[in-house]
């Protein structure tokens, strides 16, 4: 059996965003420009909007009309973002896809917008609608077993609705695990592959979790820190400079009601400082899935 090991993989982004530093930068580059651009939508098409639904929610007894007519109102910003999102989500994959599995193909840091992420985000959508049905039958599952847990009562029926719950979380994650390798295949094989990732994942579904387990971990780890040391030194210089520490913590919550209030120094320095984050952790997280393709499809061949 074709193997690889779950922590060179699990740490691959780390060593691609280290040895190319330059791509790591285009991308940061590319997550700050959208970061600032949907800022701006979301400022033009529905500041004053979002404003008016967090009053709303903090009021003890709010109006559920009034909320919903917001809700209206930021329709048409929810669907600009959706968008944006899923397309940046299919660029940034589908440049870690590029550059373990076409390191050639660098330039532009391997970013691109074609054929190839075009197929990555159907493929999101298409995964988005199969995991709808796969958890309204997971839950459908427990909700049956649990008033028959209930009416067992005792002991035999805690432990069968314990049982039918971590059944449920554990067969959503070997799902996940064992369709994991579908995006990676879509983009090497130049198709929309949906169900490919089943058989090419059989006898893989521990060294493939040990790796995405690993990876998520990591990832959390170093982003915890960055922002612990980025709030530290914010918050020095914000009072070196004479104000609070309730200003430096505005740089995580800014008014979104015009560009001015918006786009302070602190919370420009912060959307740069939260790209670098966003774009290592796309190459962390998407590259064991490259690696652990490029390890696999020999044995398919």
């Amino acid at each position: 059996m074709t193997t690889f090991s779950p922590s060179d993989a699990a740490l691959e982004g780390f060593r691609l965003t280290r040895e190319q530093p330059r791509v790591l930068l285009l991308w940061a580059l590319l997550q700050f420009a959208v970061s600032m651009g949907t800022a701006a939508v979301m400022i033009g098409l529905g500041g004053q909007h979002l404003m008016a639904l967090e009053a709303a929610g903090a009021d003890p007894s709010p109006d559920p009309a009034l909320m919903m007519e917001e809700i209206r109102n930021l329709a048409p910003l929810y669907g600009v973002l959706l968008l944006a999102g899923l397309l940046m989500m299919a660029v940034m994959s589908a440049a870690v896809y590029r550059a373990i599995l076409e390191p050639g193909e660098s330039k532009w840091g391997y970013l691109r917008l074609g054929a190839d992420e075009l197929r990555l985000a159907a493929l999101k959508v298409i995964y988005f609608f199969i995991w709808g049905a796969i958890i309204f039958v997971v839950v459908l599952i427990a909700a049956i077993a649990g008033p028959i847990g209930a009416g067992l009562g005792g002991a035999f029926g805690q432990l069968l609705r314990l049982f039918v719950g971590l059944f449920s979380l554990g067969l959503l994650l070997f799902i996940a695990v064992r369709l994991s390798l579908a995006p990676a295949i879509s983009f090497a094989e130049h198709r929309i592959s949906v169900f490919d990732s089943w058989g090419l994942t059989r006898g893989y579904f521990w060294r493939l979790l040990g790796a995405y387990t690993l990876a998520l971990a990591a990832i959390v780890v170093v982003a915890l820190l960055g922002m612990v040391i980025f709030a530290a030194i914010s918050g020095v210089a914000v009072v070196m400079r004479g104000g609070d520490l309730a200003e430096a913590g505005a740089a995580f919550s800014p008014d979104p009601t015009s560009l001015g209030s918006y786009f302070t120094i602190l919370t420009v320095a912060y959307l740069a400082f939260a790209a670098v984050l966003t774009a290592l952790y796309y190459a962390v997280v998407t590259a064991p899935a490259a690696m652990a393709y490029l390890a696999i499809r020999p044995r398919a061949g």
